[in-house]
């Protein structure tokens, strides 16, 4: 990654205002951060930075109380200090002793958290997706850009050795040409689903009020909370930005393009009878330069596999590049490049022909690349590296805009149910101007993004 020397880094520091300068640790010292959202992937990443040494968790939030004593047990388990615990963001982001804050709240609350704490000179590590709506992303990128924050989007594959070693591979051309890139979310849920519970009151502990922030104001229901809101439009755009996002950002990684032409999605509900919104199958297709790209997610049928159980799939003109969920395992399948144009074959030659092809595919043998688990350690400690440093993240929060835009302009085309053509330097819908409407949405009072 590149660096800038100790100087330049002082240089354009000094522009920035006294106090946020006078937050940033020098490389021999501990970053301090606050957590926001303890839930879940919280959780998770809470586990990530405490295996660094050169972190101190001083602070964690969320609105749900009874996620915060095992937070703060578990980060005074492992540095030997006790995290204040507060259930207001903003409480952690008025402390002048937290230099960086840690955002994993559900989709629709990450602008607001994201943009006020670049405000209040924090640095930012935002989960995936980086935002709930594309004009969302554009502002996150461009506050952290002109506050000089350094940002890292969740999207933790980018710090995958493994993974950087296949967008080196299909870059360098071990596969040709790659016209076709595929991914998939499999997972039976059918018939139940996440269940259809009534609407009622929120358990006790849980600001629920809270909880909505910038969302419309509806009635608590249990599946709306917690993990289950990524089954509603409000808050999230399903699995097409959760698990989808990851997979377009190692796509347009490994193409070296930035945003999709043009996108088609669509889907329905055709197998659950639970209360979600989003659908239970769904398709997404974008058009790249000289390359198709698709997202197809089944969760209302048998939760086959793929191409060597591969979540990611890359074909090329000589090879498909395999990469598995958990970015482990990679695997590359050679394929036969024809050299000559095709013939018009009698049904005795097109026999003989595919038992030849399947001789030379099976005498071939695939090259297999293994690699150790969950890279989410390695993008904690690339964020803070960026911190004590001034180096670049391996996923800025303009790179992990460009690759949200992609999977949120899938749900604004399965909204629509139209093709859609992408300006991807003005941002806007050029075949739709109806369509650009849902780049963004009103905010319930009072709250804004600054």
């Amino acid at each position: 990654m590149p660096r800038v020397s100790r100087r330049a880094f002082a240089a354009s520091a000094a522009a920035l205002p006294a106090a946020s300068y006078a937050q940033i640790p020098g490389a021999n010292d501990r970053v301090r951060l606050g957590c926001i959202g303890v839930g879940n992937r919280g959780d998770q990443l809470l586990d990530a930075f405490l295996t660094h040494a050169d972190q101190q968790v001083v602070a964690v939030a969320d609105v749900n109380a009874p996620y915060l004593p095992a937070a703060a047990a578990k980060v005074a388990k492992a540095s030997g200090s006790s995290p204040d615990t507060v259930k207001e963001y903003r409480r952690v982001l008025d402390r002048r002793d937290v230099d960086a804050v840690v955002i994993a709240t559900p989709d629709h609350w990450h602008a607001l958290q994201f943009v006020d704490a670049c405000h209040a000179g924090k640095h930012v590590y935002c989960e995936k997706p980086l935002s709930l709506t594309i004009s969302e992303g554009r502002r996150m990128a461009d506050v952290a850009r002109q506050t000089r924050r350094v940002t890292q989007v969740g999207l933790h594959r980018r710090s995958s050795p493994l993974v950087a070693e296949a967008v080196k591979l299909i870059r360098d051309g071990a596969i040709g040409k790659v016209t076709v890139a595929k991914c998939y979310h499999h997972r039976n849920e059918t018939p139940m689903g996440i269940g259809a519970p009534a609407d009622g009151e929120p358990p006790a502990g849980l600001d629920y009020e809270l909880w909505l922030g910038p969302a419309p104001k509806v009635p608590f229901n249990r599946n709306k909370v917690l993990y289950k809101f990524r089954w509603f439009w409000d808050y999230s755009g399903g699995q097409l930005t959760n698990f989808g996002t990851h997979y377009l950002d190692v796509i347009q990684w490994a193409l070296n393009q930035e945003a999709p032409k043009a996108v088609a999605c669509l889907g329905g509900r055709f197998g659950t009878e639970d209360n979600r919104q989003i659908p239970d199958t769904l398709e997404a297709v974008w058009q790249y330069d000289g390359c198709l790209v698709t997202f197809s997610q089944f969760n209302c049928n048998a939760a086959a596999g793929n191409v060597k159980s591969g979540t990611i799939e890359f074909r090329g003109t000589q090879g498909t590049l395999v990469l598995n969920d958990a970015a482990t395992v990679l695997e590359i399948l050679p394929e036969n490049v024809r050299v000559e144009e095709l013939p018009a074959l009698s049904p005795l030659e097109r026999e003989a022909n595919a038992k030849q092809g399947r001789a030379v595919r099976q005498a071939r043998m695939p090259d297999v690349r293994r690699a150790a688990g969950d890279p989410t350690p390695l993008h904690a400690r690339s964020f803070l590296d960026g911190v004590k440093t001034g180096s670049a993240t391996t996923c800025p929060a303009e790179v992990g805009h460009r690759s949200t835009t992609a999977t949120l302009l899938a749900r604004v085309a399965l909204m629509q149910g139209k093709t859609l053509q992408w300006d991807a330097k003005a941002e806007r819908i050029t075949n739709d101007a109806d369509s650009n409407r849902l780049l963004g949405y009103e905010y319930r009072a009072p709250y804004k993004l600054g």
